[in-house]
């Protein structure tokens, strides 16, 4: 098994397969180029500068477990390798989409028998952790803590949320930032001067400012950015003095067809639409117009942007503009008559309208203030005077009796209560004074003026 081999070759050859001449390898450019000293890697100067923790563990060596939580391309794969190779673990590495419990059985026997046989520690490097279930997540737990195994988990996704709480009671977390574009510049630049292992034999020479094109496109990702440049490079034919010229209209060809960042199913997902969602209601139109567009781009589906636009119209504008609702209605069902891309159009009118809408959250708060009385009081009975009655026996049980018909009130307000007796005084509408909320407050406090009025004149009759 894969697992076997890597524990009977020698450490670090993961280190030195990169040493290999360019010409002889057929690996990517992200592969070649991977770092292989402390000093070699750019970026999470936080946890790998001279005082940063994980390289201060490393130096030490004093292997722990932990858990290294980034988006793609920023150098997951690559910490594990220089930990190792700093605190002199062995280190197994596999990925847990290809993995399965078997497989891990498997390999902590390994490295039991590694640390018993020849008093290595190993180092088992999994990447996508959030992948493995909460049960084959349970497998590691009494071998981390028994410490047969140090374990390194990558993902992607929230710990919180995707690692079981026990596991990850057992390791530290820590947290890989997006690259900046300054140093995804670095990462380029070095493939393009490094002769052994990067693109320098190519002869390239490459504009500054396709450079920064690629760096912005790579989203922070540095095994995409180097992707992008390996793929310009290669495909730029070299001109008659044997180098190849490389302008930004290439690199706009090179990144035109490159995805966006986003995970439909994971945490950028739910950043984005909060986003979007925050913007709304700070009434920013270009912030929920930018992050609308964000989410579009990537690949969103617009009928979940619409509904989301739908439920923020009912909760966050509310009665301040009941219009809000139908703009967003009106949206989705333009959606869906034109598709996209005119269709992204209808949706955009939609966050603007939404955004510049005045706010009100008087109908979300009314509703949970009514379902919390519900809990509280329980289901009460609804009172006679306003139950229907259509048999005889309801009719002689009481039912509808007392009942006053507004429409005979010159008011259209009559003396009547309609909640239960138990909730009479109780209110859960508070209206706001925002836009069109102001004029059904003034109707509302008018009606409750009258009403009681009404019910002191019926009391001293």
């Amino acid at each position: 098994m894969c697992g076997i081999k890597l524990l009977e070759v020698k450490k670090l050859d993961l280190f030195e397969r990169d040493q290999r001449p360019l010409s002889k390898s057929k690996a990517p450019l992200a592969e070649r180029l991977r770092p292989r000293t402390w000093e070699e890697f750019v970026g999470q100067e936080h946890l790998v500068g001279p005082s940063g923790p994980i390289r201060k563990a490393a130096q030490a060596r004093r292997p722990f477990s932990m858990i290294l939580w980034g988006p793609p391309g920023t150098g997951k794969t690559t910490l594990a390798h220089l930990f190792a190779q700093e605190t002199g673990c062995i280190l197994v590495a596999f990925s847990a989409v290809l993995s399965g419990l078997k497989e891990v059985k498997h390999l902590i026997e390994e490295a039991k028998r590694a640390k018993a046989l020849r008093g290595l520690r190993t180092i088992l490097f999994v990447d996508e952790l959030h992948r493995f279930n909460k049960a084959q997540q349970d497998a590691f737990l009494p071998h981390v803590e028994k410490g047969d195994i140090i374990l390194i988990g990558a993902t992607t996704e929230n710990p919180s949320f995707e690692v079981n709480s026990a596991l990850l009671s057992r390791c530290r977390v820590f947290v890989l930032k997006q690259l900046r574009e300054e140093e995804i510049l670095k990462v380029l630049s070095r493939a393009l001067e490094d002769r052994e292992r990067g693109l320098a034999s190519l002869s390239p020479r490459v504009e500054v400012e396709a450079l920064r094109l690629i760096a912005r496109a790579s989203a922070g990702d540095a095994r995409v950015a180097l992707n992008m440049l390996e793929s310009l490079v290669e495909c730029t034919a070299p001109n008659e003095a044997g180098i190849r010229e490389i302008g930004l209209e290439a690199a706009k060809e090179a990144v035109s067809s490159h995805p966006l960042l986003y995970d439909k199913g994971g945490e950028e997902h739910f950043n984005l639409i909060s986003a979007f969602h925050k913007s709304l209601r700070g009434g920013d139109p270009d912030a929920a117009l930018y992050w609308l567009v964000r989410m579009l781009e990537a690949g969103e589906d617009p009928l979940y942007v619409a509904r989301r636009m739908v439920r923020f119209a009912s909760e966050d504008v509310g009665l301040a503009d009941p219009i809000a609702l139908q703009v967003a209605l009106s949206a989705k069902e333009a959606f869906d008559f034109l598709g996209p891309p005119e269709g992204y159009l209808a949706l955009a009118e939609a966050a603007i309208y939404l955004a510049m809408a005045p706010k009100s959250n008087s109908v979300y708060v009314a509703y949970e203030k009514a379902r919390e009385s519900i809990e509280e009081k329980g289901p009460l009975p609804v009172p006679l005077e306003i139950r229907n009655a259509p048999t005889p026996l309801m009719q002689r049980l009481g039912y509808g009796r007392g009942y006053l018909y507004p429409h005979d009130d010159p008011d259209r307000v009559v003396a009547q209560n309609y909640l239960p007796r138990e909730l009479s005084s109780r209110r859960f509408w508070e209206p706001t004074d925002q836009g069109m909320e102001m004029a059904l407050k003034l109707r509302f406090l008018r009606w409750l003026e009258l009403r009681r009025t009404k019910m002191e004149i019926d009391g001293e009759d």
